[in-house]
């Protein structure tokens, strides 16, 4: 890998920090135009973007590169959504998840002896010959609709007093159980609020840290709202005259309440 290679460079930091240009996007170029700290650091090839390869390096894991100098260019992985660079959230998201899997397998979980990386696959092995792969975790999300109303919550993990934001129910998928089990059980679980006609509309892989969302719509079928306090502060039905400040644009929750909200 030259200095002269165009590539765009995915290098990630913390806990999910990822290295943005001045423009606020992944450094795309040749490599000289990194910070000098990066120009021989090993990068690892994970993907492609338009015919353009796509290199990844973990400064947590690589203990020759200072993290400091680069502190200053350093962004939430989220700013990428919210600056509706979609691809980029997406190839970055990627990336992320993969160098956790990395950092969060370092040693074989059936023998306990090191791992390192496979050269055919993206995987770790240990000398053993035990393989372990990338961890993803299913999830379902919802937007359950009642005639022209949608429920919506508030939840504690990024409420704010002032001006709280609401988005649909979400919840991970338990062993054994269907999608369309999880989305019933979560929504009563959480609101008290029983549905039907369960169907599938969309799906988002969620880098925090290696969720794939998997999106339904529901209708309301039975219950008053009584929210499960220890994950939601408040619960409601609005409509679309009435609505509170929602998720924003590029994440399948605000997919979701705008199919409902456009297609009652």
């Amino acid at each position: 890998m030259s200095l002269i290679e165009q590539a765009r460079w995915f290098v990630l930091g913390g806990t999910h920090q990822v290295l943005l240009d001045e423009q606020g996007q992944i450094p795309q170029g040749p490599r000289h135009q990194l910070p000098s700290s990066l120009h021989h650091a090993t990068f690892e090839h994970f993907d492609e973007w338009d015919g353009v390869p796509c290199y990844l390096l973990d400064l947590t894991t690589d203990g020759r590169i200072s993290q400091e100098p680069l502190t200053a260019h350093m962004a939430p992985l989220r700013q990428l959504m919210v600056t509706g660079d979609a691809t980029g959230f997406q190839l970055a998201g990627r990336a992320w998840q993969l160098a956790i899997f990395r950092r969060t397998h370092r040693f074989c979980g059936e023998c306990g002896a090191p791992m390192s990386p496979k050269s055919d696959e993206w995987a770790q092995t240990c000398e053993q010959g035990h393989t372990a792969y990338p961890r993803i975790s299913p999830c379902i999300i919802v937007a359950v609709r009642r005639g022209a109303a949608i429920l919506l919550a508030a939840h504690h993990r990024h409420y704010q007093a002032d001006d709280p934001m609401y988005t649909v129910l979400a919840g991970f998928v338990e062993a054994g159980e269907t999608l369309e089990q999880c989305v019933a059980r979560e929504v009563f679980e959480e609101s008290g609020i029983r549905v039907n006609n369960i169907r599938y509309l969309a799906s988002q892989p969620w880098p925090f840290p290696h969720s794939l969302m998997m999106g339904f719509v529901a209708d309301y079928e039975s219950g008053e709202i009584n929210v499960q306090e220890q994950e939601l502060v408040a619960a409601a039905f609005f409509t679309a005259d009435l609505l509170p400040r929602l998720p924003p644009h590029g994440t399948i929750a605000r997919r979701l309440i705008e199919h409902c909200l456009h297609h009652p």
